[in-house]
């Protein structure tokens, strides 16, 4: 659905099936809305290669102020809503809460973290410091090496391939309704760019328009590619390329990591997620190279050679999978999320590296601007109204 030659009609049209996409769909079906979700590669999307990091704190940098707080009310909404689509499914998501440990390999990799800590606390987060010892305490395979860590109990992690699949099973059985196809153009009436103008559905590549008078545009890092939104917004996100990979236990070897580690070897980043299953993902490059998939030897050299640095353990793990996704970056790091002119129009992408983190926020954000509510005023920040300087964009 839909075929050509057949009126199709929604409350709702939703662009984009990654998690972001999805979770506006499940939320505002349960709310009982009528929704279409359109994408031609759903259950394929950037969200597969995500690590599933939920670390506001771990990665709060200096001057985002702002998306700290944002993420901060992701965190403490995740649970509930992560609960509530394990009842619905019966499908564990795979949350993990035992935080991350971020290490340094040497003295002027503690050096750098010592500031970002001091900094992090003084947001008031929880960090905790700690020496070698107490690091190797925590988990035993790091290396003596290891200069010295902080632990920031705040953060958490979840399986982001369980986590879409749960989410694609609960919308499909609130009644949301998939096209496997391409949403090319936002459809308005009433005068384009005109005070008055309002969506009236969505053009799709192959099979045709869907009709609706509100649509909400969830297309990461291809938001640029559908026509009809202005073009403050089209240009305001960009593909960011991230590789990483998915190693896994050999049979009968014992998991070699309780914590999420984020490690800083001579000044480059690396972080290992576990997962309940055995598996541990090692992430993550971050390359500004357009809309590029291809996995590279370096990147699979470097993201190795970072991991054994500090977990030396990790070159006798199987090398299950290397993957590149492409994550929806902004010019200030931050999501664009709300109404976006012309009436009707919602925008909820550019989630760079949180969008698992920020699903089911930003799905509670969206479906408050659906049905007439306002979101929490923590999102006030992040509207599309920043990107709209040009005349006629407001």
């Amino acid at each position: 659905m839909p075929a050509k030659g057949v009126a199709v009609t929604a409350d709702v049209v939703i662009a984009g099936g990654g998690v972001i996409g999805t979770a506006i769909a499940w939320r505002a079906a349960a709310a009982g809305l009528d929704v279409v979700l359109a994408d031609p590669a759903y259950g394929d999307a950037a969200s597969l290669v995500a690590a599933g990091m939920l670390a506001p704190v771990s990665e709060a940098l200096f001057g985002e102020g702002a998306l700290l707080r944002v993420n901060l009310l992701a965190l403490a909404r995740f649970p509930s809503f992560a609960a509530e689509l394990e009842q619905v499914t019966g499908h564990r998501v795979g949350l993990r809460r035992e935080g991350t440990l971020a290490v340094a390999f040497d003295a002027g990799d503690y050096a750098a973290l010592t500031r970002l800590t001091a900094f992090r606390r003084s947001a008031g987060l929880e960090a905790e410091e700690l020496d070698s010892r107490a690091c190797r305490k925590l988990e035993s395979f790091l290396t003596p090496d290891v200069h010295g860590g902080v632990l920031f109990p705040g953060d958490w992690s979840v399986d982001n391939r369980r986590y879409a699949a749960a989410l694609r099973e609960a919308a499909a059985a609130a009644g949301v309704r998939v096209a496997r196809d391409r949403v090319t153009a936002v459809l308005t009436a009433g005068g384009a760019g005109g005070a008055d103008a309002r969506v009236r559905g969505v053009a799709l590549a192959e099979s045709g328009e869907i009709g609706s008078d509100r649509v909400v545009v969830a297309a990461g890092s291809w938001t640029g590619a559908v026509h009809g939104l202005p073009a403050g917004l089209r240009s305001a996100v960009r593909p960011v390329k991230g590789q990483l990979l998915r190693l896994r236990h050999p049979d009968g070897m014992p998991p070699v990591l309780t914590h999420t580690i984020r490690a800083t070897v001579r000044g480059a980043d690396v972080y290992l997620v576990p997962r309940a299953d055995g598996e541990v993902i090692v992430g993550a490059t971050q390359e500004e190279r357009g809309p590029d998939l291809t996995v590279t030897a370096g990147a699979v050299h470097d993201l190795l050679h970072d991991a054994m640095s500090v977990l030396p353990v990790t070159s006798e793990l199987i090398l299950a999978e290397t993957c590149a996704g492409l994550r929806p970056g902004t010019p200030d790091n931050g999501p664009i999320v709300g109404d976006a002119g012309p009436g009707g129009l919602l925008l909820a992408t550019g989630h760079y590296r949180n969008g698992i983190l920020m699903s089911a926020a930003t799905a509670d954000a969206a479906v408050a601007c659906l049905t007439g509510r306002a979101p929490a005023p923590e999102w006030e920040p992040f509207g599309p109204g920043r990107f709209l300087t040009r005349q006629g964009e407001r």
